[in-house]
């Protein structure tokens, strides 16, 4: 059992490695979840078998001790080993280094599947594309069941939840590459027409409030940008957007229900299909989003976006946000 475990360790360190050097792309979800089965096992077989077999090794010891001891005494010798047999009773039922680093880790691993799976999970903002709401290393929590609970790796869903609404903050398996996760706003539900025209949002061929703020300070850049106040869905929050930049869409890619986008040099226009979401970032000028690579379907939804949790550069910005 000790070569076996050592292989099982060795292949998750292994791929948690060439994952983190870039050379296989990760899944941690499924990591988890294998490390979850593997380790229940074991703490099973711990339970089951090897606890037992210790536990019956430890009072053979016992037993023998007890019997050299009334013999000794039929001798008239009183032994004096009572210390030394219960050091190695100890060492007896004492887990092997093997069953430490599976069934002792089990309950803690546990744990921190069903918290990621069904309750909250943490995420890194790791671009701008969310600034001013979410800045480069803010720490967030994702509520994971607003939308409905999903399971594990397969990603379907248990619980229905409520649907996403216009404002919300999203986390969603990139559809062009589901390995990869990402984070923007729901500008439109299905069945709405969304236009981006000249730097404004239409719904429906209703244009969304808008109010010039004050301008945002970029302490990465150094520099100050355009900030405007949006009112959507009943959430307020604050976006950037450059007046000087065209309304063009550069680069637009292919991707499903392409027909339901038209594009000129003003903007876009997209009728979102059922199912599906538009979704643009806070940074409305530095933001890959649904204007290139089209909608959001329902089944890449990780969950909401609604806590901060921790900046290490700033920590005035923990607490909720819109």
């Amino acid at each position: 059992m000790q070569a076996l475990t050592a292989a099982i360790l060795a292949g998750f360190v292994g791929y948690a490695g060439a994952w983190y050097l870039g050379m296989v792309e990760g899944n941690f979800a499924l990591l988890l979840f294998l490390a979850t089965l593997v380790t229940g096992a074991y703490w099973v077989a711990e339970r089951l078998w090897f606890l037992p077999q210790r536990r019956r090794a430890a009072q053979a010891l016992q037993a023998q001790a007890a019997e050299r001891e009334a013999t000794l005494a039929r001798q008239g010798i009183q032994a004096g080993d009572g210390a030394q047999v219960a050091v190695a009773r100890e060492r007896v039922l004492a887990q092997p280094w093997w069953l430490d680093w599976t069934a002792g880790l089990f309950p803690v691993i546990l744990v921190v599947f069903l918290l990621r799976s069904f309750l909250f999970e943490p995420f890194k903002i790791p671009s701008g594309s969310m600034i001013p709401t979410l800045l480069v290393g803010d720490l967030i929590l994702v509520n994971k069941f607003t939308y409905g609970l999903r399971m594990p790796v397969l990603n379907t869903k248990i619980t229905e939840g409520r649907e996403p609404q216009r404002g919300d903050v999203v986390v969603f398996r990139y559809p062009p590459k589901p390995s990869l996760d990402y984070i923007k706003r729901v500008v439109g539900l299905p069945g709405d027409e969304v236009a981006y025209l000249n730097k404004r949002i239409f719904i429906n061929g209703q244009p969304i409030e808008r109010q010039p703020i004050d301008d945002f300070f970029d302490r990465e850049s150094m520099r100050y940008a355009k900030q405007f106040e949006e009112h959507l869905g009943g959430k307020d929050f604050r976006v950037l957007v450059n007046p000087q930049s065209p309304g063009f869409v550069p680069g637009v890619e292919e991707f499903p229900f392409r027909d339901n986008c038209r594009y000129n040099v003003e903007g876009v226009v997209c009728k979102v299909p059922p199912g599906h979401y538009f979704v643009m970032g806070d940074n409305r000028d530095n933001s890959l989003d649904s204007r290139f690579w089209g909608f959001v379907p329902d089944r890449n939804l990780v969950g909401k976006a609604f806590l901060i949790w921790m900046n290490f550069g700033d920590l005035g910005r923990i607490g909720g946000f819109e």
